[in-house]
């Protein structure tokens, strides 16, 4: 783990629940590290909800190296390749949203703009019972959703930043984050070769936002807003 001080010294993410929406987790890896439940289709399938791609497996340890207290639930959607249909993508959230975790970690994204109400819907419904989105705000500068909705805690990459850091960022009446978009390290394995992108911006900020949840009781996407900025003033 790199020296640098994380933001909230002393919050692990205990207390906090969070699903992470991806390719599912392999839960034997050294790097998961905290009690996380394999979710397929609904149920928990702690088999079929092996993570065949690494994706989810690297997101959900990026996320527990700074919230190993939290409690996760590896929600797969994504199965051969690193796609998936808006109905699963929605059926995904909702099951977050309808067990009250309190974090939803959604590193990928749409550009399906048919997709817009269903996602609004569900996430004015996430508002409603206090269970906060974490999203990609673009794909390869292109702006996808849920993340550029209001209401989500939207994320961007921002290669400079160390991966225990953020930059709150003013956007018209809202604000959305810029993280690193680089994993845990894997020894032996140069940077230039692991895993690296937006998905890991936004599992970074998810961590860091479960500290922060931890530390100031936040269930709210403005509560949570306040925190991380008052922080990172």
């Amino acid at each position: 783990m790199s020296s640098v001080v994380m933001p909230f010294p002393g919050a692990t993410g205990k207390g906090i629940k969070i699903a992470v929406i991806d390719s599912g987790v392999n839960t034997k890896h050294p790097h998961i590290v905290s009690k996380t439940l394999s979710i397929v289709d609904g149920e928990e399938d702690n088999v079929t909800g092996q993570d065949m791609l690494g994706h989810g497996t690297a997101v959900a340890a990026a996320i527990q190296e700074k919230a190993p207290g939290a409690e996760y639930f590896a929600v797969k959607v994504f199965h051969k390749s690193l796609s998936t249909t808006s109905a699963r993508l929605l059926q995904a959230i909702e099951w977050a949203v309808d067990h009250n975790v309190n974090l939803i970690n959604l590193s990928l994204g749409t550009t399906n703009s048919d997709s817009r109400p269903a996602l609004e819907a569900l996430v004015k419904r996430a508002e409603s019972r206090g269970v906060i989105l974490v999203c990609a705000r673009s794909e390869n500068e292109s702006p996808v959703l849920p993340g550029i909705l209001p209401g989500v805690l939207s994320v961007d990459v921002d290669w400079a930043l160390g991966r225990h850091s953020y930059c709150s960022m003013p956007a018209e009446d809202d604000y959305y984050y810029l993280a690193s978009g680089f994993p845990r390290p894997l020894p032996g394995l140069p940077p230039v070769r692991n895993l690296s992108g937006t998905s890991f911006a936004v599992a970074n900020m998810t961590g860091l936002a479960a500290r922060a949840c931890e530390q100031f009781a936040c269930r709210s996407i403005r509560d949570l807003q306040r925190s991380l900025n008052l922080a990172n003033s």
